[in-house]
């Protein structure tokens, strides 16, 4: 650890000590019991150069969130939330009259994963079946992916701003021959533009700003809603909360809301950063901040 870390980490230790100096017997020692805890945190996951959408956070689902989303004991707990939750990604539609399809660089629902660019991609196993060596090649080749690419309609897109200034193509269907087709333009410098309809997500920073103020949030493992001492702490205690799983897949850390005005919550969510729990806003605001 550098001095300059270790002097972070000492000033970290000095607040949280005088702030849980200001609160009761009972919320330091659960801020002392849940800084000791032992649980299986990661970090998450930085952003990703891929071509796969679902390679990314997938924060979208953020946007129109329901609030069946959230699981907790108390509804009223749910619902502010839910609220904080719901404005922290906003979302728009661009209708634009020609958009460069050379741009587009990676699939919004093709299980391309694993590659950083259109030009892996095409030069994969999976993709050895097209061929395109001329530009009739190539017109046959996108009208696979698009059929209606001749006769102009529009391309649907999408793009977020935790994903850098990757543009990805909303199509569902025959990614190996869209890719392949893009590579080409690339390569020989065809000019190829369609009206495209672009929906643009974007974290929002007073969305963050408000949610970061009124919650700890954050990233739990899998194993701790199964550990007998961080429950005994969330339930025995009365701790309000509520928990977020955006992706229902084992291994995927949740959610923990714990709202910073009540004191045993703030307690156990301070206890828990220390005890190495990854913070959601702070690294929600490194990826807004991801080079566009």
């Amino acid at each position: 650890m550098s001095l300059s870390e270790s002097s972070t980490l000492s000033s970290r230790l000095a607040a949280l000590a005088q702030r849980m100096g200001l609160l009761g017997r009972s919320s330091r020692q659960i801020f002392a019991k849940a800084s000791g805890l032992r649980l299986p945190f990661k970090p998450l996951p930085a952003a990703v150069e891929s071509i796969c959408w679902h390679e990314g956070p997938q924060l979208q689902l953020l946007f129109n969130l329901p609030l069946g989303a959230l699981s907790g004991p108390v509804q009223e707990d749910k619902a502010q939330a839910h609220a904080a939750l719901s404005q922290v990604v906003e979302a728009q539609i661009e209708q634009l009259q020609s958009f460069d399809l050379r741009l587009i660089d990676g699939f919004a629902c093709s299980p391309a994963s694993g590659y950083a660019s259109f030009e892996d991609y095409a030069a994969s196993e999976h993709c050895k079946q097209v061929r395109i060596i001329s530009y009739k090649d190539f017109v046959k080749t996108i009208s696979v992916a698009l059929p209606r690419f001749l006769a102009g309609e529009p391309i649907e897109l999408r793009q977020a701003n935790w994903r850098g200034a990757r543009t990805f193509w909303s199509g569902e269907i025959q990614g190996e021959a869209f890719a392949g087709a893009i590579a080409y333009a690339r390569r020989r410098g065809l000019e190829v533009f369609l009206p495209a309809n672009l929906l643009r997500y974007r974290l929002n920073e007073t969305g963050l700003d408000n949610l970061q103020s009124r919650y700890h949030v954050l990233a739990m493992p899998e194993a701790a809603w199964s550990d007998p001492g961080f429950m005994g702490l969330l339930l025995d205690n009365g701790i309000p909360y509520a928990r977020l799983s955006l992706l229902k897949k084992a291994g995927t850390p949740e959610f923990l809301l714990l709202p910073k005005e009540h004191q045993e919550a703030t307690a156990l969510g301070e206890g828990l950063r220390l005890a190495g729990a990854p913070d959601v806003p702070g690294h929600l605001r490194q990826l807004a901040i991801q080079p566009t």
